[in-house]
């Protein structure tokens, strides 16, 4: 069974296709989501310093991924992306900044991802793509499921002012918000 906490060596690497260049400067929706923590999440109100961090799907154990998932660039590497911002996740709290994750599987998929990984932040399911839809957000397709690309942004009092796209690889991906926000 395939080890959802770990990278293989031979992914393909994203390349910026520039469908993220519309999203700096834009207000974050005004939209609801529901969240892990049982929440729900008013993305229109927030107005601390937010790191959304969109990701396609994480696995679950003993699931396989869907057929070809490795070959699609930037699909693989949802889980080590998590346990990342996890990880560094009191570090993120300190620069001011809260975190957020986003996918498009529902509350009840999420939350079996967020207990296993002891996630100590919301994940929001945008399972109607209401968020993606209102700010254009990339998607691919995969067996099926229209998914989001992976793709971080960093909001300030309700204004995306950093978008992190490309994001490879996924792990890396807190360590790149941490030096923004040191910088800014």
């Amino acid at each position: 069974m395939t080890n959802l906490k770990q990278l293989p060596t031979d992914l393909p690497i994203p390349q910026d296709d520039g469908s993220t260049n519309h999203l700096k400067g834009l207000l974050l929706p005004n939209i609801s989501l529901n969240a892990t923590n049982g929440k729900t999440i008013h993305f229109g109100e927030i107005k601390s310093k937010l790191v959304i961090y969109c990701y396609p799907m994480t696995g679950q154990p003993n699931v396989a991924l869907p057929d070809g998932w490795d070959q699609i660039p930037g699909a693989r590497g949802c889980t080590p992306q998590s346990c990342s911002f996890r990880d560094h996740y009191q570090e993120l709290q300190a620069l001011g900044a809260e975190v957020i994750g986003l996918s498009v599987q529902t509350t009840e998929y999420q939350k079996e991802m967020t207990d296993r990984l002891h996630l100590p932040f919301p994940v929001v399911s945008d399972e109607r793509y209401q968020f993606q839809k209102t700010l254009n957000m990339p998607t691919f397709e995969a067996a099926g499921m229209i998914l989001l690309k992976r793709v971080t942004l960093i909001a300030n009092h309700g204004v995306i002012e950093a978008v992190h796209y490309p994001i490879f690889p996924s792990d890396s991906d807190p360590a790149w918000v941490i030096d923004y926000l040191k910088s800014h």
